[in-house]
């Protein structure tokens, strides 16, 4: 039976028995109902238990909470919970977090989309007029080369953002690391922001790139351009799959009405999948943090390389990885 087809009551029915057993274990029908680790790892990095266990189940992101149906009472027509919810929506944390996005955070991401888009279009129209059909081999490796890059700094900023830093710091906090603590109390909020707010920083992020490519063009002769084309290429690509990361993202998160083409993609690990992603929202959301196509995330898991980076951090700074995040999980009252 498909985890998807079950009703809402019944997942949370079976997943609140499992968490009360100890120790949890899986029924034969959740085994073969959910396989969520990467289907290229012989020891999966997350296993099905601890997925379901540890994180949201986002094909029921409007109610997914853990509770039992046992829990609800009806009281004069009007539902209500007997627990609060670890996930979703109606988590305290997540409903706080969510009213500090502010009109002039929307400005900046209006402002930097509508740039960003008119730097694109230019440097495409630039890249295809110095065009060469001798050069495709160089445009497929620039094109490689710029997935890896967009993916691995999709991580190192994804790490940063979500180890690091408190949400009470002044201007970086509400701005850019709000995000980042809504999206792992409420990973599903990512789906109902629109165009402007799923992708203006990766946009603002994106800009400087585009803006040198095409300062470039403007200043330097053919010839030169000729000789660098590879290395424009590489960068007008790689600022497309950076400024791209953050929908590539949404899309993960998304378990209905997605296009074919972008099933497709995810299917065949060409962007970030679905069931990949799971993985990383596992609590306490200390792995897979490369989110453009994730293709980096199993080799960096294995030399250890993000825990390598916060042990060491931690031994010079004595901060705690992920205690904001930790803090604003735990406002569930």
């Amino acid at each position: 039976m498909d985890l998807i087809s079950l009703p809402p009551c019944s997942r949370r029915t079976e997943l609140t028995t499992m968490a009360n057993e100890q120790p949890m274990a899986l029924s034969p029908a959740s085994t073969s109902a959910i396989k969520i680790s990467t289907t290229f790892l012989k020891t999966p990095v997350k296993t099905d238990q601890e997925i379901l266990q540890n994180s949201m189940l986002e094909d029921d992101p409007n109610s997914n909470t853990i509770l039992a149906c046992t829990d609800l009472t009806e009281d004069n027509g009007a539902h209500h919970l007997g627990n609060r919810p670890r996930w979703g929506p109606r988590h305290k944390g997540a409903q706080e977090l969510a009213k500090l996005y502010s009109n002039g955070k929307r400005t900046q991401e209006l402002v930097c989309v509508y740039i960003c888009i008119s730097l694109m279009v230019l440097n495409f129209g630039l890249i295809l007029r110095h065009f060469r059909f001798e050069r495709v081999s160089n445009v497929v490796v620039a094109a490689i080369f710029g997935i890896l890059t967009a993916d691995f700094g999709s991580g190192l900023v994804h790490w940063g953002a979500d180890t690091w830093g408190s949400v009470d710091l002044p201007i970086v906090g509400k701005n850019f690391l709000r995000p980042f603590r809504e999206h792992h109390i409420d990973p599903t909020s990512i789906t109902r922001h629109d165009f402007i707010e799923t992708n203006g920083d990766n946009f603002m992020v994106a800009l400087p790139i585009l803006g040198k490519l095409a300062w470039n063009f403007f200043t330097r002769t053919n010839a030169e351009i000729q000789q660098d084309y590879a290395i424009s290429a590489y960068l007008f690509l790689c600022s497309i799959f950076i400024a791209m990361t953050n929908q590539i993202h949404k899309w993960s998160h998304t378990y209905w009405g997605l296009p074919r083409w972008v099933l497709f993609l995810q299917n065949h690990h060409i962007i970030l999948p679905r069931r990949h992603h799971r993985i990383h929202h596992v609590a306490p959301h200390e792995t897979y943090f490369c989110i453009t196509t994730g293709w980096l995330n199993w080799p960096l898991e294995k030399i250890k390389f993000w825990s390598t980076l916060e042990a060491i951090i931690e031994m010079s700074t004595g901060h705690k990885p992920r205690a904001d995040d930790l803090k604003w999980a735990q406002k569930r009252a």
